[in-house]
């Protein structure tokens, strides 16, 4: 009996000692991230630039795609002296000419676009559901309220254009822009400065980019197809090697394979040519537009857009897709009801009567399995 208390005493002794050297190892890290921290604040105090831990959203550090997003949008405090450089193909910076100058345009360049804000929004992981049209969950009520929204515009427009006969003389075709006065793309033709991305696969009419890029826009159309990696086709209008994505490559797998990417998301084709905004979006990507479209909303690409023409396909889910087919069609209600937050307004909609007739692979309210849809931004406004 008589040792007991020693050990405990013993014991006691040790665990003091650990909780000492714990707390003294705790003391020296934090220690040496102060010695650390104070001459870089200072520099910046001194340099007036802001500190990390000073930036809205940035208590967390910024990751990848935060940080290429907040190069889409530019930053408010450059007053243009910073303002991001187009460059050419390869990458290098070149003068700008007055119609490449897209990046000033929306900076007192009278565009009628806002100035620039720094990027402040929090990283979205996935997108807002609608509820259910129904409480029965079926097919049929959530197309038809589907079929009701992208068939209804939202907004009008006075003037619509791609180049061919106006609906009065004879049809349109699936793709125009909306040229009405009220919004900034009208102003940005008649000034000759506006830039047009072209999302396709194997794209055979390209009649739209072409009457642009005669009015004066800088195009670029994006085509995995294409034989040669960068091509101009006329002046004004480029074609690029490149399929917009929802995901960027593995740089790993690439880097293995000496191989570049072939495939990218549009906030990082917009920083890799060095472009902060494009007055019109075009894209027709056989059934993966809902993805992508998924990721223009969740890194907040969409606030540098300033129309979007798109085509949606619904014979099937499309790629990466998932659920059964009520839960499909809530999910493409959703992604519009998105653009809908992101003040996008549908002012066209249009159907191709020869197409067949296919809703998720069958008939349902007689729907077409295409259509292409015209939204303006009506934050780009022309005052």
């Amino acid at each position: 009996m008589g040792p007991m208390p020693e050990r405990l005493s013993w014991g006691l002794v040790l665990r003091a000692c650990l909780l000492l050297t714990a707390l003294s190892v705790c003391a020296h890290v934090y220690l040496e991230r102060v010695r650390r921290d104070v001459p870089l604040a200072s520099a910046a105090i001194q340099s007036g630039r802001p500190t990390p831990a000073s930036r809205p959203g940035w208590a967390l550090g910024p990751g990848p795609s935060d940080r290429r997003v907040s190069s889409v949008r530019g930053n408010a405090g450059d007053n243009g002296d910073n303002r991001d450089r187009d460059r050419d193909i390869g990458g290098s910076p070149k003068k700008k000419d007055p119609s490449s100058a897209r990046d000033e345009i929306g900076e007192g360049g009278g565009g009628g676009r806002p100035h620039l804000r720094p990027h402040k929004k929090a990283l979205r992981w996935r997108i807002e559901l609608q509820p259910w049209a129904s409480e029965h969950h079926s097919l049929e009520d959530e197309a038809r309220r589907f079929l009701q929204y992208i068939t209804t515009p939202q907004v009008s427009c006075e003037s619509l254009a791609n180049g061919k006969a106006g609906e009065e003389a004879g049809p349109l075709g699936a793709w125009a822009v909306c040229l009405d006065q009220r919004y900034s793309l009208w102003h940005k033709v008649h000034n000759k400065r506006c830039r047009i991305y072209s999302l396709g696969l194997g794209m055979e009419d390209r009649s739209l980019e072409g009457y642009l890029a005669q009015a004066g826009c800088e195009v670029h159309c994006f085509d995995p197809s294409l034989k040669q990696p960068h091509r101009q086709q006329q002046a004004r209008l480029w074609l690029h090697r490149l399929s917009v994505d929802w995901r960027d490559p593995n740089p790993a797998v690439l880097a293995q394979r000496h191989q570049h990417a072939s495939t990218k998301k549009l906030a990082t084709v917009l920083n890799d040519f060095g472009h902060r905004e494009v007055d019109v979006l075009k894209a027709d990507m056989e059934s993966a537009e809902w993805k992508i479209l998924e990721n223009l909303v969740l890194e907040g690409v969409l606030d540098s857009v300033g129309q979007l023409l798109l085509e949606v396909h619904l014979h099937w889910a499309g790629f990466e897709v998932g659920g059964d087919e009520p839960s499909v069609v809530r999910y493409w209600f959703s992604l519009l009801k998105e653009l809908q937050r992101a003040s996008f307004r549908l002012f066209r909609s249009h159907s191709d009567p020869a197409k067949p007739h296919l809703f998720l692979h069958k008939n349902v309210l007689n729907a077409s399995s295409t259509y292409t849809l015209g939204f303006v931004n009506t934050k780009w406004t022309t005052p």
